[in-house]
């Protein structure tokens, strides 16, 4: 198996876990503010990193223009945007519901990789995507009828902020993988820039609506902030090596692992159709890996 596909299948686990963690130790403080301490404390993990395996010099940035920057400065952008309206649809929604849907982040990466670079997917390929999306779909699935998800969903706020989220995500996808392989910017480097970029465009919102307590969630905050660290680094390692519209579906397939999490470790419904979703999932990367 390409190591790609191996770095994006363990970033899945790792951000499934995360939207985990979020739901059980970080409900009531907004948005924007836990972004910004989560991001800080994902730099201060991953400094290290950045420091013993990257020579950190002007030339590492030679050729950057105002496009380049622009890219980069769009894909922190968007990632605070998505990251911001996935928090907001938490708190106005339930968590098994809200995230599969805005995990359908594939069904627009794949349009923008093929109008951007006119990719061409094999017939697996495309297979591969579309059932990992069924899966997403499966996962959020209620009983009442085969729509029932889909015309909630158009007149449910946190089913909106969702796909806007997911939307955003899918422009964010797009821009690190333009960052790592067309700009080849070290995946090292890579990691700090895109936290400290998403931590300055939050920051003024952090400011305004600062959290009640955070003394005594330092040692949560820090924990959460590691969980970042780490799936940041195998996200860039995935998009580095793989197309934005393979590793997307594959690493989105988080969304399937926080509501098995949540159903083995907090009782949700419909645990069993959500067992279904995960072995969709895993014949979607199973078809993607085809390649």
């Amino acid at each position: 198996m390409d190591p790609g596909l191996g770095f994006a299948l363990i970033a899945a686990v790792v951000w499934g876990v995360y939207i985990y963690v979020l739901k059980q130790s970080f409900a009531g403080y907004p948005p924007a503010a836990l972004a910004v301490l989560l991001n800080a404390f994902a730099i201060v993990w991953y400094l290290p990193v950045t420091v013993t395996r990257t020579e950190l010099s002007p030339a590492v940035f030679d050729g950057f223009g105002l496009a380049e920057a622009g890219i980069v400065t769009l894909t922190a952008v968007m990632t605070a945007v998505a990251f911001v309206l996935f928090l907001q649809a938490i708190a106005e929604g339930d968590v098994s519901y809200v995230t599969p849907i805005n995990k359908i982040v594939p069904v627009f990466v794949l349009p923008l990789e093929i109008i951007v670079f006119g990719a061409v997917l094999s017939p697996l390929q495309v297979a591969g995507v579309v059932v990992a999306t069924v899966a997403v779909y499966v996962a959020n699935y209620d009983p009442g009828g085969l729509l029932r998800p889909i015309v909630t969903a158009v007149h449910s706020r946190p089913a909106q902020l969702a796909v806007l989220s997911a939307m955003c995500f899918a422009v964010s996808d797009l821009g690190k993988r333009i960052s790592l392989q067309e700009l080849a910017i070290p995946e090292p480097l890579w990691v700090p820039l895109l936290l400290a970029g998403i931590t300055i465009v939050l920051l003024p919102s952090a400011v305004r609506n600062p959290p009640t307590a955070v003394r005594n969630d330092l040692p949560k905050l820090a924990g959460g902030g590691a969980i970042v660290a780490l799936g940041e680094h195998v996200t860039t390692l995935a998009f580095a090596a793989l197309p934005a519209s393979i590793a997307s579906p594959i690493i989105n397939t988080q969304a399937i692992v926080a509501v098995i999490l949540g159903g083995a470790l907090l009782g949700e419904r419909y645990f069993r159709l959500r067992l279904l979703a995960a072995v969709l999932a895993v014949i979607g990367v199973a078809l993607i890996a085809l390649y």
